[in-house]
């Protein structure tokens, strides 16, 4: 083989190998929906789309080793409400983000939030850049901060409190937001924002909900392949953890946005289930979940 020709191939199957073996962590869809504006000249949100698609999936959010195989699904919906000026928005902001169930073509929800506190600026040649340190505007700091509450989810799903590096990088962009004219971010604005979607997790008294993320996904849902009894089995106790957290706070933000991801999950899992487990986990649901509680009859009726 000529040497030049040699040299380039190894250059390009080494490019090729790099790509799988370092790519970012997050595989995100990211959609914004302008129909609510009016105006002839829309080009602008195509632009916003295709930077928002760049910073999250072209950022390196840890110092973790990803192959492509392995980054995480993930959707971001950006409804614009009103355009206040040129540059100036209000918007909605859904996130959601899932994750494979061992040995299966399953994807379990972990995230499905709506944030409806969302304003921000863009114009044509802004560059999105975050910073660890410096809050530099409120659009990348909620694009950031939803990128560590899925890396943080998605590690506690897989290792018993493995999200919490992640969590505090979130905590660490809520502080840093403390001094920013935008809402969203502070103790006082809502007892449902972001600042106490991070604080939250990390207190002890949530500690038996993230011990339930592990419990019910890695030893729950990565068996159901093998021993789909036993697997909800699992998932039914470690549901049962969360009375704890039920009786801290009735009105729990966290347990909101649990079952914000997992009620239709939760439905088609029991409806398998025989009759008297059904019994059980529709009355611990309703006690736990009761704005859901309606929905939770479901399981009874097959």
């Amino acid at each position: 083989m000529n040497h030049l020709l040699r040299i380039i191939l190894i250059f390009v199957f080494s490019l090729y190998f790099n790509s799988l073996v370092n790519a970012q962590e997050l595989n995100c869809n990211v959609q914004v929906n302008s129909s609510q504006v009016t105006g002839s000249d829309k080009s602008i949100f195509d632009v916003m789309q295709k930077a928002i698609y760049e910073f999250m999936n072209n950022r390196k959010w840890t110092n973790h080793v990803y192959s492509n195989q392995e980054r995480i699904e993930c959707t971001i919906l950006i409804n614009i409400t009103e355009q206040v000026s040129v540059g100036s928005f209000k918007a909605t902001i859904q996130v959601q983000s899932r994750r494979p169930v061992f040995n299966s073509s399953y994807n379990s929800t972990l995230l499905n939030h709506i944030d409806r506190d969302f304003e921000f600026t863009f114009n044509e040649f802004d560059q999105l850049d975050y910073s660890e340190t410096t809050f530099i505007s409120n659009l990348t700091s909620t694009l950031s901060f939803y990128a560590y509450m899925i890396l943080a989810l998605d590690y506690d799903s897989f290792e018993l409190n493995g999200g919490t590096q992640n969590l505090i990088k979130a905590q660490t962009i809520v502080t840093n937001a403390q001094s920013a004219p935008n809402t969203g971010w502070k103790a006082f604005e809502d007892t449902k924002n972001r600042y106490w979607m991070a604080e939250n997790y990390l207190k002890p008294n949530y500690a038996e909900l993230r011990k339930t993320f592990y419990n019910y996904h890695r030893l729950g849902f990565d068996i159901m392949t093998k021993d789909a009894s036993e697997g909800r089995k699992v998932v039914f106790n470690s549901l049962k953890n969360l009375e704890s957290v039920f009786n801290y706070d009735m009105n729990s933000f966290q347990l909101q946005l649990f079952f914000n991801a997992k009620k239709d999950e939760l439905i088609d899992l029991f409806k398998e289930a025989q009759p008297s487990e059904k019994a059980e986990v529709v009355l611990l649901l309703k006690r736990i979940n009761p704005a859901n509680g309606n929905d939770y009859e479901k399981i009874l009726k097959k």
